[in-house]
């Protein structure tokens, strides 16, 4: 993979900060987009690289889905000095982002789960994660090879940077932390955006409703529905509503927090006697 093109990258300036987490076997710049949009309505965001992620497949054989979580809560205890901390996932970052809030409820004031991949498409996948406990996939198959990503517009799929191969028992940890998702999932209190491609090809759309209706401890949940691009959401041709969606939506965070903030919107108690 292009290390220019898959670099980490730090974008804006702002008292209040997003922290953007790709999927399985992609990169940041999958996110830049969103990232960019996020910057220019005042936040500072931070995109980093998973472990094992953005070099060679080789580099994915001995980490897992704890390693994700680790590097992803470091990163959001590295914002600790910002005022309000938004967390924002592509694919696998989305279940990635959704456990940081569950584990960590005030360091998190908003998501926005994009295309997350709770359910993988198709009967073959199913039957492959219930056979799971067999490993009948690493020993059959120990690489899954591809030739490109899940983008619908021919002239951002020639740019994609693409990892040619993975470990199929990196599979495992991402049928893991599908499960240490949903039972995490009643502990998410804040507001929260989820975002489907109809078209994606690579996780199954039903899984976002399943994580919007089980969102039952958040204070507000929006789920949207994108018609036009494929799963890659953020470089395809539903990005610029994406986009749209997910700054409006964490700006209203925000006003929200600041009205509830400010001393003078408090209403006063009548004086005693």
């Amino acid at each position: 993979m292009d290390p220019e093109k898959t670099a980490p990258f730090e974008l804006g300036r702002g008292e209040d900060a997003c922290l953007l987490l790709h999927g399985f076997t992609g990169s940041p710049w999958d996110v830049r987009p969103l990232g960019e949009a996020l910057a220019a309505r005042g936040l500072y965001v931070r995109a980093i690289q998973l472990p094992g992620h953005c070099t060679t497949p080789e580099s994915l054989l001995c980490v897992g889905h704890q390693d994700w979580e680790r590097a992803a809560v470091h990163a959001l205890l590295s914002l600790r000095g910002y005022r309000r901390v938004f967390v924002a996932g592509l694919s696998m970052g989305a279940l990635l982002s959704l456990k940081l809030a569950a584990d960590y409820p005030e360091q998190v004031q908003g998501l926005a789960l994009v295309a997350p991949a709770l359910r993988f498409r198709g009967p073959h996948m199913w039957l492959l994660k219930r056979l799971r406990h067999r490993r009948l996939l690493e020993r059959l198959k120990p690489w899954v090879f591809k030739s490109g990503t899940d983008i619908s517009d021919p002239a951002v799929l020639a740019e994609a940077p693409i990892l040619p191969a993975f470990p199929s028992a990196r599979l495992q940890d991402m049928w893991e932390l599908q499960d240490a998702v949903m039972d995490a999932l009643p502990r998410v209190r804040c507001p929260t955006l989820v975002a489907v491609a109809e078209q994606d090809h690579v996780v199954d759309p039903e899984g976002g409703r399943v994580l919007a209706r089980g969102l039952i401890a958040s204070s507000r949940v929006r789920f949207i529905s994108l018609k036009d691009g494929f799963h890659i959401i953020p470089r395809d041709r539903g990005g610029p509503l994406l986009a749209s969606e997910v700054g409006s939506f964490f700006d209203r965070v925000r006003e929200r927090m600041a009205r509830s903030e400010d001393p003078r919107a408090s209403p006063r108690r009548p004086a005693a006697g």
